[in-house]
């Protein structure tokens, strides 16, 4: 059974991080979990997550989910506009909720640009930086 689609093209946010991740060398996106995701080969963006707090389930429609160097994670889990996403957390995920504050899109660049060095082939890196 398909999951429900969790989102709409308009919703804060996803014009904007959808024009800058598909601007990554063979970037795609596709509907997966009823989200959209963004992989050049492997997933480095996602638009919305869930995360858990006192139990409960918390939902953040409007967020970004990246993977992030294990280095950063501790300094970026210290700000209130992260969250640690149920499912991907454990894999090396963060989340950045759209919601939390005005969202800085260079920030955004950098975190979406790091997730895509972490996940993607060391050919499509090599296009980047030669770009």
């Amino acid at each position: 059974m398909p999951h429900p689609i969790m989102f709409r093209d308009d919703d804060p946010g996803l014009p904007e991080l959808r024009r800058l991740a598909l601007g990554f060398p063979e970037a795609i996106e596709k509907i997966s979990w009823g989200r959209p995701v963004f992989s050049a080969r492997k997933m480095f963006a996602i638009y919305g997550g869930n995360s858990k707090a006192a139990g409960e389930v918390v939902s953040h429609p409007h967020a970004l989910l990246v993977k992030v160097e294990e280095s950063e994670r501790r300094a970026l889990e210290q700000d209130p506009r992260f969250f640690y996403p149920m499912y991907m957390g454990p894999f090396g995920w963060l989340g950045l909720d759209f919601d939390a504050a005005a969202v800085d899109w260079d920030e955004v660049r950098e975190l979406v640009d790091a997730s895509f060095r972490l996940a993607a082939p060391p050919r499509l890196i090599r296009c980047l930086d030669g770009a």
